[in-house]
């Protein structure tokens, strides 16, 4: 016997097709109907005929093997037997995150594929793995940011069982598991959610069209559904946190905003559980209120992306001025990033021309994760380059250095630690035409701002444009890419080892940016971090008994308490005690 329900409010009759056979359900007051239905169980195959329309999937599915536009299945997540029984949670401070798209992460791109790869992390030193979307999607490659069937583990990936094998894996050897989701929008293709409800209002206008429906009639369910989904993923399938896409597109004007609501109910969740569950916002606001606690008036969200990070130190490293990198670019911005991860706190933005965002003040900084690359900053680019094809080695080095020492979160792409050859580009496996050909040219307008050429863009849509993005994991066995990856595994060790590294306190950090020097240096109590962006080789006083805790231009020369680095090199050192900068 298994129970079989669905929110349609507007519906006059909704039909359960199960395994081939319709059964008539009945309706409650709130709009949902029900059926039980003797003999299924999991492994049926099931979708809703409303109003004897044609069978779609349910809005809620936690299976959809044959893709978005295929008959749900179902699933039993509690038959699932997990060994992780000691697993303790993780907390969201002291983080170190390591973002991956399963698809390429591994030549196979499934979960069980990458689980054989986790031994890599744990000796890499992160903490936790944060994955993209892995919610049902059109076709079997892309990044997941067009998902639809939002409670459904993608087919192509290894299902519902293939992800809770990883999640189960992950926690066995110690790592955390965050995962981003996506409530902002959902994809245009196997998108059936209008026809069964009011999930969506023409009240706000996102990038993607209508917005999520979080405050108008019908809301409430819609709010639910969202909850319930970010609960899925915690409580069923064991993840530690959630990564929310951009929160900035969630529009709601309720009295109880529903990324509040969702904090709360995270927070319920963890008392329940028994071990921490947190929550990651990505914003461009630069909005100290979602991460504030709620009786300050907060949201209570746990930590946001910090991209103004990573874009003054873009910018600072390639030179780089067009586009939203026409902000940045000086030292002087990048050493007010390094202090306190936004750089526009209520001042003048030029690209926008208007002031943006508001004083981070009083903030810890876990509560900033930042990065010298992620999905959207590689991804992003015409041809998906990573830092590494656009700077040298060791300007290379020395972005890690600034990330792996910051107060704030750390987040490592994938292949990011051994400076992969490979791009990461932005592909899809659309089955519309129409949608494959408008994401091809809509991808090419994009880049215009950026002075681009639309010719140079790799087709979304071709096979070969997912295929270059898979990593290559024979580049570990070439000397230079071990090196780097010594390199990031030695700043990682670093970080743990010295409480310097991690303390969370902004007001720990004194960064001097010296704009004709070309340097930076970031002290962090008896450790300083000495930057050079020169052409030419620059000095740094080296107090008595300091001790050189990592340099990227081999051994280092020092002269006269004075510490010698030559161009594009950085210098970590710990001193006994501190002194004037």
């Amino acid at each position: 016997m298994h129970t079989f329900s669905v929110w349609a409010p507007s519906a006059r009759r909704v039909d359960a097709v199960v395994d081939g056979v319709a059964r008539q359900m009945y309706r409650d007051e709130r709009g949902w109907w029900y059926v039980e239905v003797e003999g299924a169980g999991p492994g049926s195959r099931y979708g809703f005929s409303l109003d004897g329309g044609p069978v779609r999937p349910d809005p809620r599915s936690r299976s959809q093997p044959d893709g978005v536009h295929g008959l749900s299945q179902v699933v039993d997540t509690s038959r699932f037997e997990w060994s992780d029984a000691e697993w303790r949670g993780i907390s969201p401070r002291g983080l170190i995150l390591y973002e991956m798209h399963i698809g390429t992460f591994t030549p196979e791109g499934t979960f069980d594929a990458a689980v054989r790869r986790l031994d890599h992390l744990v000796e890499l030193g992160v903490t936790a793995v944060e994955v993209m979307p892995v919610a049902e999607f059109p076709g079997a490659r892309g990044w997941g940011y067009d998902g639809v069937d939002l409670f459904a583990v993608h087919h192509a990936y290894g299902g519902s069982e293939g992800l809770m094998r990883f999640v189960d894996a992950c926690h066995g050897r110690g790592l955390g598991v965050v995962l981003d989701v996506v409530y902002n929008h959902l994809g245009p293709s196997g998108n059936y959610l209008p026809e069964f409800g009011p999930y969506f209002s023409d009240r706000h206008q996102t990038n993607w069209g209508s917005a999520v429906n979080f405050d108008g009639p019908g809301s409430d369910e819609v709010r639910r559904f969202v909850i319930d989904n970010a609960r899925t993923w915690l409580e069923d399938y064991h993840f530690d946190g959630l990564r929310l896409d951009a929160v900035h597109a969630i529009f709601d004007d309720s009295a109880l905003h529903i990324l509040e609501e969702l904090a709360d109910s995270v927070d319920a969740l963890a008392a329940h559980v028994g071990r921490p569950l947190f929550l990651i916002a990505e914003s461009d606001r630069n909005d100290p209120r979602l991460v504030r606690e709620r009786p300050a008036g907060g949201y209570g969200l746990d930590s946001v992306w910090a991209d103004e990070w990573h874009h003054a130190l873009h910018a600072a490293l390639t030179g780089e001025r067009d586009g939203y990198y026409a902000d940045f670019g000086s030292l002087e911005l990048l050493g007010k990033a390094l202090r306190q991860a936004w750089v526009y706190d209520g001042t003048w933005s030029s690209h926008r021309q208007r002031r943006h965002g508001r004083s981070p003040a009083g903030l810890a900084g876990h509560r900033f994760v930042v990065f010298t690359q992620n999905h959207d900053q590689v991804g992003n680019r015409a041809g998906g380059e990573r830092l590494a094809a656009l700077v040298g080695e060791g300007r290379l080095k020395a972005a890690a250095a600034l990330m792996l020492t910051s107060p704030f979160t750390p987040m490592v792409f994938q292949g990011e630690e051994w400076a992969a050859g490979t791009p990461f580009q932005y592909f899809t496996d659309h089955d519309d035409p129409e949608l494959a050909r408008a994401v091809t040219e809509g991808r090419r307008n994009e880049f215009v701002q950026f002075g681009w050429n639309p010719k140079s863009i790799p087709d979304p849509q071709s096979p070969s444009t997912f295929e270059r993005s898979n990593l290559d994991w024979q580049e570990l066995e070439k000397d230079a890419h071990a090196g780097i990856l010594d390199w990031y595994r030695t700043l990682i060790a670093l970080r743990r080892r010295h409480p310097e590294l991690s303390n969370p306190r902004p007001k720990s950090v004194e960064v001097k940016a010296d704009e004709a020097e070309g340097t930076i240096v970031v002290r962090r109590g008896a450790i300083t971090v000495a930057v050079n962006l020169s052409p030419e080789g620059r000095s740094f006083q080296l107090l008595p008994g300091a001790e050189i805790l990592a340099c990227s231009a081999g051994s280092p020369v020092s002269e006269s308490e004075r510490l010698l680095l030559p161009p594009d090199s950085v210098a970590i050192f710990r001193a006994p005690e501190t002194g004037p900068m």
